[in-house]
C-alpha cells in the first residue's frame, strides 16, 4: 500500500482516469458473475436431469471470457492502487484518497456517480462516517500565502 497523500484538488484531477478504470473493473466483475451464474445453472440442470448434452464450445468460450475479465479487473484495480488511491468497494464503486490534515490522515471519499469529491471520513469509520468536505479538509496541503 502506498503512503501517498492527496490534496482535494489533486484527487479531483485524477477522477476522470480513475472513474474509467473503476468502470472497467466493475464491468469485468459483472461479466465474471454472469458467467459464474450461467455455469452454476448449467451444472444444476445437468444434476436435476441426470445428465444432458452441453454446448461445450459455448461453455469454453464463456469460461475464456471470464478469465479475461478477471485479468482486466485485476489490472484496473492494480492501476488504481498504483496511484495511491484505495478501492474500497467494487459493487458500489467506492474510492478513498488518503489526505493529510493537520498531521492526521483522513480519507477523501468518492462514489461512482458523484460529480466530485464532496465527502471525507477518518480511517476508522469508513463510508458510514462520511462527512461533507469543509474548509479545513479543502485547504489541507495547500501552501498558504505569506
Amino acid at each position: 500500500m502506498s503512503n501517498r497523500t492527496f490534496t482535494l484538488d489533486q484527487a479531483q484531477m485524477l477522477l476522470p482516469v480513475l472513474e474509467s478504470l473503476l468502470k472497467q473493473a466493475i464491468q469485468s466483475k459483472k461479466l465474471i458473475e454472469e458467467v459464474d451464474a450461467e455455469v452454476q445453472e448449467t451444472t444444476h440442470r445437468i444434476f436435476m436431469n441426470g445428465g444432458m448434452l452441453v454446448n461445450v464450445i459455448h461453455l469454453a468460450q464463456r469460461k475464456a471470457a471470464r478469465e479475461k475479465a478477471i485479468q482486466r479487473a485485476k489490472d484496473a484495480v492494480a492501476e488504481i492502487d498504483a496511484t495511491g488511491v484505495q478501492v474500497k468497494d467494487l459493487d458500489v464503486g467506492l474510492l478513498d484518497f488518503p489526505c493529510k490534515v493537520e498531521g492526521e490522515i483522513v480519507l477523501l471519499c468518492w462514489k461512482l456517480g458523484e460529480t466530485k469529491i464532496a465527502f471525507w471520513h477518518d480511517t476508522t469509520t469508513g463510508f458510514a462516517g462520511r462527512k461533507p468536505i469543509d474548509e479545513r479538509i479543502a485547504n489541507a496541503g495547500k501552501k498558504r500565502a505569506t
